[in-house]
């Protein structure tokens, strides 16, 4: 073995070992939320689905809005909420608020954090969801900090990712054969199954890992960009050639004698304007000069293909207008981030593949770790 191979093995055990519990949480938490969509569509289908009607045009947004304050309670703010182009989803209204900023655990840096979903048809409220403790959303903070403060757990998280990287290009060094012979190339992309525990135990820490690394590495990678400032910028910065952010015109409302249920005149313009997009979300103005923004997206699970509207909150008169084609290379890319890290930007294929790359990143700590712990017990019992 040369000195390279032995040091990049030596940096490959020791990285591993440092890093395979967050690196065998977070690939565990991947796969279970892989599929959160189309589980969650079934295991709350009452309150997500509604009958779809043969004719007829929804409510208006102010009269759904107004079922939803009062639904929630006196005391808390609709912060957003999701309309569908598909007539068989209940509408979502959303209500937000943190808590103590400084706290350690996820759960305490969030006072609320709830939904209610109301058929746009009827004005009936078909349910309420609270994701501070609904089950994906824990998997999710879990996946994305070790549901510890973002301050530590996305440190952790992102530290453990970027070691993640590393091992992967030191585990294809050492995997390279050193001759291409017949032999070698059959015990680099085969598993020896007939073979002892150890044998298949080597085998399927090298061949999986192999065969997955591009798709490991580009979640690992999409990962980085949610962890680290500087990793985003280095992204936008290979993208779109330059590190000079555009500017994004941000208006302000005008304070006049406002007229008539501005929201409603706001939300069916934006209808109008977005005759393509699967979705439309609304963030209310907050403050006096604050404005409506309505986004409209394409895709019914994608973020990144999105148009954005900003109205003035007194006339529900249009002030501003960016669509996804004025973006640039760098913002389009980070804008796709989410949606290429869990899967969606090639819709069910794409989430499958990042399931099996989860699955096989999960297993890479533990088949190393045995693989270290034989090696541990033989050197043992030669001494």
């Amino acid at each position: 073995m040369t000195r390279f191979r032995k040091i990049t093995g030596f940096i490959h055990l020791w990285l591993g070992l440092i890093s395979g519990l967050v690196v065998l949480v977070l690939s565990i938490t991947g796969c279970i939320f892989a599929f959160q969509k189309e589980i969650s569509d079934v295991v709350y289908s009452k309150v997500l689905l509604v009958k779809s009607p043969s004719a007829g045009a929804p409510l208006p947004y102010s009269v759904l809005l107004g079922k939803a304050r009062q639904t929630i309670g006196k005391g808390r703010e609709v912060n957003y909420s999701v309309s569908y182009k598909d007539r068989g989803r209940a509408w979502e209204f959303m209500t937000y608020k943190g808590g103590d900023e400084k706290a350690f655990f996820y759960f305490d840096t969030i006072d609320y954090y709830d939904s209610v979903f109301i058929n746009p048809y009827t004005g009936a409220v078909t349910g309420h969801i609270d994701y501070k403790h609904e089950f994906f959303n824990i998997i999710k903070m879990l996946h994305w900090g070790l549901l510890l403060n973002d301050s530590y757990g996305q440190i952790i998280t992102g530290c453990s990712t970027l070691i993640f990287v590393i091992m992967l290009i030191t585990g294809m060094i050492m995997w390279w054969p050193k001759k291409w012979s017949k032999s070698n190339i059959n015990r680099s992309f085969k598993v020896k199954w007939k073979a002892g525990f150890k044998r298949v135990n080597y085998d399927l820490h090298n061949v999986p890992g192999f065969y997955a690394m591009l798709l490991t590495l580009i979640l690992a990678l999409t990962g980085l960009v949610f962890a680290f400032t500087w990793f985003q910028q280095v992204v936008y910065f290979v993208a779109s050639g330059t590190s000079v952010q555009p500017v994004i015109k941000y208006e302000k409302s005008v304070s006049v004698t406002p007229v008539s249920s501005p929201i409603d005149f706001a939300f069916l313009r934006a209808k109008a304007m977005f005759p393509t997009s699967d979705r439309i979300t609304v963030g209310p103005a907050s403050g006096k000069e604050g404005v409506i923004f309505i986004n409209g997206i394409r895709g019914k699970e994608t973020y990144y293909n999105a148009d954005i509207l900003q109205f003035d909150r007194y006339t529900g008169k249009l002030l501003n207008r960016r669509n996804y084609d004025e973006q640039n290379a760098g913002e389009k890319l980070y804008g796709m981030n989410y949606d290429i890290h869990v899967g969606a930007i090639l819709g069910l294929p794409g989430k499958i593949l990042a399931f099996i790359a989860s699955l096989i990143a999960a297993s890479l700590p533990i088949t190393g770790f045995m693989i270290w712990l034989g090696r541990k017990k033989k050197k043992k019992r030669k001494s």
